[in-house]
């Protein structure tokens, strides 16, 4: 019975597939998440460039890449590789992202005039975000394409969010510490934890998802995780409007915590991209993973977006103004390009663990190519992926908005109340309304545990009487 499962394609998969797969988000964790949380802080405090233009930039590059998304992912559905539908971009586009991370933060550039730094952060960031999709977008897809097996898809995603927030933490933590130890200064442990704490709950709740889904349910789990989150942002926004954080930080740290338990939702996320893509397929007859991911990939990137323009543009509004006030990092430009450059060659080693440890075992290209408005058409005709990518919209934003100012938080009496008032806003208040926004999509979302076994069934049925 089980070698039959396996013919239909319920395949089940080795650890060391399943790590060798996670191990590629945990390559493009130690980029993503370096852009993320610090790129913002270096344009304005090393560079020195205004952070409306950084605003500005920041949004374009990503909007950009909200149009290129597509484009990629279309091309990958319409093509099949000799090394692999998926895992041949892996190899073709880690090597660029290598080497476009290591120049992103070049530490020549701050010597340059203010016209020729404003030029190096456009094109370094436009051409890194661009390859960032050429790997990412096949990567993803790599999941839906390994068993239709619903628990195998389950761990899966555990394994690699596990390795996603192994990445998280080594950056979050990681890039502070280094920048201290580049520059022989004495390291604020305080802050490093600050940042990365929010990841702990992935190493606990992450490999412990059947049990936690089999107990809660799947709707369940989400509600739990997100009231979690919303307790923890609480707490921390009445110590720091209230008290002085350096003197309850026992407490922050655990109210972090708490918080990475509501924001882990968006970990768990790409866990419905599958579902989504098998929901297409017994509706079309095509299995557009590339497809589906790219535009998974857009809805992330917006609010990915939207969270990069909103904070350096607001924050100045308020009155924050990130070049003159006390820098919360070292400014030393080559202690910048050092870390990057050690998290970008250690990226790309990880990325090859991928490509030789991931096995494609359920392809298929179209018999004609997919066009843009037969992806529009997708869209429009599926309920699920709507939610899934509106879910994704919010979810990141919540997640990203606050990144940048992290770093401030543990230090906020050392800025003026107005200042105050603007960091408690963006990683307290705001990453809250958007969780209860979260919790509401997640309701209206329709596909059952029940309801996508039998259509995998019916899938699996069609295809054997086909043959």
């Amino acid at each position: 019975m089980a070698n039959n499962n396996q013919e239909k394609g319920f395949y089940k998969l080795s650890w060391l597939q399943r790590i060798g797969f996670g191990s590629g988000d945990l390559a493009q964790n130690l980029i993503f998440q370096t852009v993320a949380c610090y790129l913002m802080i270096y344009l304005t405090t090393v560079l020195k460039i205004n952070p409306a233009f950084v605003s500005g930039l920041i949004l374009t590059v990503r909007l950009i890449d909200c149009f290129w998304s597509p484009v990629v992912g279309r091309y990958i559905d319409n093509r099949n590789p000799k090394l692999g539908k998926y895992r041949t971009y892996l190899l073709y586009g880690g090597i660029p992202l290598t080497v476009a991370a290591c120049l992103l933060m070049l530490p020549q550039a701050a010597s340059w005039s203010m016209p020729m730094k404003m030029f190096y952060a456009t094109a370094s960031y436009t051409v890194l975000s661009m390859i960032y999709s050429v790997v990412n977008i096949p990567y993803g897809s790599i999941m839906a394409s390994m068993t239709r097996d619903n628990d195998e898809v389950l761990i899966l995603t555990s394994t690699r969010m596990v390795c996603a927030n192994i990445g998280q933490i080594i950056v979050q933590a990681g890039f502070p510490i280094g920048l201290a130890m580049c520059v022989h200064t004495a390291i604020d442990w305080n802050q490093a934890t600050f940042m990365a704490i929010g990841t702990i709950p992935a190493f606990v709740i992450l490999p412990s998802l059947p049990v936690l889904k089999k107990w809660l349910g799947k709707k369940g789990l989400y509600y739990t995780l997100l009231s979690i989150g919303l307790v923890g942002f609480a707490i921390l926004f009445v110590i720091g409007k209230f008290f002085d954080v350096e003197n309850y930080n026992a407490l922050v740290q655990t109210a972090k915590v708490m918080t990475g338990v509501g924001l882990l939702v968006g970990s768990l996320m790409w866990a419905l991209v599958p579902e989504v893509i098998t929901e297409a397929e017994y509706r079309t007859g095509n299995r557009p993973a590339a497809t589906v991911n790219a535009l998974a990939g857009v809805a992330f990137k917006a609010g990915f977006s939207i969270a990069g323009w909103i904070t350096p543009l607001v924050m100045g509004w308020i009155g924050f103004n990130f070049a003159t006030e006390e820098s919360a990092l070292a400014t030393d430009p080559m202690a910048w390009f050092t870390v990057t450059f050690i998290f970008a060659i250690v990226g790309f080693v990880l990325l090859m663990l991928c490509f030789m440890g991931s096995k494609e075992n359920i392809t298929t290209t179209p018999d004609k190519p997919v066009s843009f408005g037969e992806m529009w058409q997708e869209f429009k005709a599926s309920k699920c992926l709507q939610l899934v990518l509106s879910i994704f919209v919010v979810v990141f934003l919540a997640s990203f908005i606050s990144g940048p100012v992290n770093a401030y938080y543990p230090k906020l009496a050392n800025y003026s109340e107005i200042a105050q008032n603007a960091i408690l806003w963006f990683t307290c208040i705001i990453p809250a309304i958007l969780l209860v926004v979260v919790g509401y999509l997640i309701y209206k979302y329709p596909l059952t545990d029940e309801k996508l076994d039998q259509i995998n069934k019916e899938i699996e049925a069609r295809n054997s009487n086909e043959q």
